[in-house]
């Protein structure tokens, strides 16, 4: 399975965040494109497990304490 780069998910994840906090029909378009955006980049179906799955898949890119003090 292809996965989204990890800056991607990190952005999407952030505008997803700033824009839940926002109001207004500008802001609530964008929230369904940036949602429907992570959807498609994380293989489903809804929100909430869209932003689990990127969540994971950050953690898991993200490098491990070992792998920088090895470096």
């Amino acid at each position: 399975m292809l996965m989204a780069h990890p800056g991607v998910l990190e952005e999407l994840l952030r505008r997803y965040e700033e824009l839940r906090t926002r109001h207004g029909e500008g802001a609530a378009r964008q929230l369904e494109d940036v949602s429907y955006t992570l959807c498609v980049s994380t293989g489903t179906r809804d929100i909430a497990a869209a932003l689990t799955v990127a969540r994971d898949q950050l953690r898991r890119s993200a490098p491990r304490r070992d792998d920088v003090v090895s470096a």
